[in-house]
């Protein structure tokens, strides 16, 4: 299936005329957006403006009232995704062990036992994780529950990766391991991926491009792209150019904020 009309050509997923309305009110009206393959974006925006509800109309977990969402030409039945939920707590199984919460995906593919285990195996080793997958969710950290709720959206080697605010239980040292974690993930897969947040910080040092959006009926304030080395570090923090892009950011949402 070739891209849809008036979609970028090297775009990944093409979003034209999203329309969404809770209520009666609009939150996102004839919305369009490209995302290239391989691609990092985070999506930053005023509270209440609609950045969950943007990935969650794209991954199909909400029903959008207009528009259409193409992955590569394909449609999201044809796509495999993964999504990272904010609330990692619930997003386990309290009953499986951090292995057998990382394969579930796998049986539900009805993938044979011995491809499950050789897709998780080769996963953990690919990625280098140091961690006691026979243990069950309430014996881990919450980075470490957060790790395998990354490690389950990974494993069915997704297109498309979706984080929902995912560092936001946290404490900022957990966190910073976390974005380490998780730009290594990209690094290794290069899996299109969107994040939402809702620390600036995070998501300029994480991203290719950052996302800006209005308040609703959300639109893009701006789209910044992040040219930036990587791998990053916490050298990057204090980078004239990575200071620079996040005073801009900053600069547009304050702008977008005042509006109120």
């Amino acid at each position: 299936m070739s891209p849809g009309p008036g979609s970028a050509p090297d775009a990944h997923i093409t979003v034209r005329g999203l329309s969404k309305a809770f209520g009666g009110a609009a939150v996102y009206e004839r919305f369009d957006l490209d995302i290239a393959r391989g691609e990092f974006v985070s999506v930053f925006g005023p509270n209440g403006c609609g950045k969950s509800t943007l990935i969650n109309l794209i991954a199909g977990l909400i029903a959008a009232d207009g528009g259409e969402v193409l992955f590569g030409g394909k449609t999201l039945a044809a796509t495999k995704i993964g999504y990272v939920f904010q609330n990692y707590r619930e997003a386990l199984f309290p009953w499986l062990t951090a292995w057998n919460n990382i394969e579930y995906p796998l049986k539900l593919m009805k993938l044979a036992p011995r491809e499950r285990r050789a897709r998780v195996e080769r996963l953990v080793a690919r990625l280098g994780i140091k961690l006691d997958l026979a243990r069950y969710p309430y014996e881990l950290s919450g980075g470490q529950q957060q790790l395998v709720s990354i490690l389950r959206a990974l494993v069915v080697e997704p297109e498309v990766l979706f984080l929902d605010e995912p560092f936001s239980a946290l404490d900022y040292e957990m966190t910073l391991f976390m974005r380490e974690q998780l730009q290594r993930l990209f690094l290794e897969t290069r899996t299109t991926t969107i994040l939402v947040s809702h620390d600036l910080e995070e998501a300029v040092y994480l991203a290719d491009r950052v996302l800006l959006l209005t308040r609703r009926p959300a639109r893009i304030a701006d789209d910044v792209l992040m040219r930036l080395a990587r791998p990053r570090s916490d050298a990057t923090l204090s980078d004239a150019h990575f200071v620079r892009l996040k005073g801009h950011c900053l600069e547009v949402f304050q702008h977008e904020v005042r509006k109120a």
